[in-house]
């Protein structure tokens, strides 16, 4: 225990920050060499320059060069229990890491240079448990999957509301304290990428601290996406894990793209495919669809005008369309776990009463 204190302080000293404003950055990976390659040397540079404390890269059981390249470029790399998926890694990470605050970002994630003074000032304010931020509007993929699941999860984060009801890990910070005492990542329910940082960020608020959402706190995204790969992700690892999660702790947020706003958006999504298929069944209906669309564009025309304004029109007409079909089968999740739920509760019902 003394030798622990004594690399802190003599770490706090080389840094010049109070212990208490100390960052470690924890960066989980599995396969991810061609990503390190540009998303470590920011981190390692404000680490050379001061402003963190350490860069600790956690191996998830890679079986490509990914350690040996995070190694190379200078980061301290520690192993989690292989294949445990990233809350495992991250909690491993934790344990190394020498920081008050821990900053976690994702293997494929550049983060902007501003981001320790961001989350250091952020935390000045004691009751502030957690911070996180978002992607940037200028993903390097350039398909329309990519730009669009990139710049839909920024235009999210940048009109969320400050004081958060969630956390996001792809570029969040939280107090190693608050995170070692709510126990760090569930780990036994989520095995794979999911909502792990959400579950995580409602044991921390249930503990009365509070989550900001930081607008400036960015970093690049360089996953390249496919429709497919958006879908399965929205659906099996976001809209139902996080469906059962409101269900059964958390009751329904009204935040980011579950606000009542989105809902009202999701609403026009569905009476628009309902028209589309009477249309089908009677042309004479193709009226009720352009009311229908009409309708859709006008309560989606800040959704609209910024994708315009990234990518021009033809983008934003396509992007408008395909978030039509995401509200659809996003509100199918959470109707058929609303289902799943009142199902499960009526067979307990029933167990009970035998």
């Amino acid at each position: 225990m003394a030798e622990n204190d004594s690399l802190q302080n003599e770490l706090s000293c080389v840094e010049g920050f109070p212990e208490g404003a100390q960052i470690s950055v924890v960066m989980p990976f599995y396969n991810a060499a061609h990503y390190l390659e540009r998303s470590l040397p920011p981190l390692l540079e404000m680490c050379a320059h001061g402003d963190i404390l350490e860069v600790i890269a956690v191996d998830d059981g890679s079986t490509d060069s990914s350690t040996s390249t995070a190694a190379g470029l200078g980061a301290k790399v520690v192993s989690s229990d292989g294949g445990a998926g990233p809350g495992a890694a991250r909690n491993s990470g934790v344990s190394n890491a020498h920081g008050a605050i821990v900053w976690f970002v994702d293997s494929d994630v550049v983060v902007h240079p501003e981001g320790p003074a961001l989350i250091r000032n952020a935390f000045e304010d004691a009751t502030v448990v957690a911070v996180f931020g978002s992607y940037d509007a200028a993903p390097p993929e350039r398909n329309f999957a990519s730009q669009y699941k990139n710049l839909v999860h920024h235009y999210y984060h940048q009109k969320g509301r400050s004081e958060a009801s969630t956390f996001w890990a792809g570029c969040g910070a939280v107090r190693k304290r608050a995170f070692l005492e709510i126990g760090g990542f569930d780990v036994e329910q989520y095995k794979r990428p999911s909502i792990e940082d959400i579950e995580l960020g409602h044991r921390l608020r249930a503990q009365g601290g509070r989550i900001l959402l930081l607008h400036e706190l960015q970093g690049t995204h360089l996953k390249k996406w496919t429709i497919w790969s958006i879908i399965y992700t929205d659906v099996i690892r976001r809209a139902v894990p996080w469906s059962r999660l409101m269900l059964t702790r958390v009751g329904l947020i009204d935040d980011l793209n579950l606000s009542r706003a989105e809902r009202l958006r999701a609403a026009f999504a569905g009476f628009l495919f309902l028209s589309c298929l009477l249309a089908a069944l009677e042309v004479s209906l193709l009226w009720v669809v352009a009311v229908m669309l009409a309708g859709s564009i006008v309560v989606n025309w800040s959704f609209f005008s910024f994708l315009r304004r990234c990518n021009g029109s033809g983008f934003a007409i396509l992007g408008l369309l395909f978030h039509q079909f995401y509200y659809l089968y996003g509100s199918a999740a959470i109707v058929w776990c609303w289902l799943e739920f009142l199902i499960h509760r009526l067979r307990r019902s029933v167990t009970a009463k035998r």
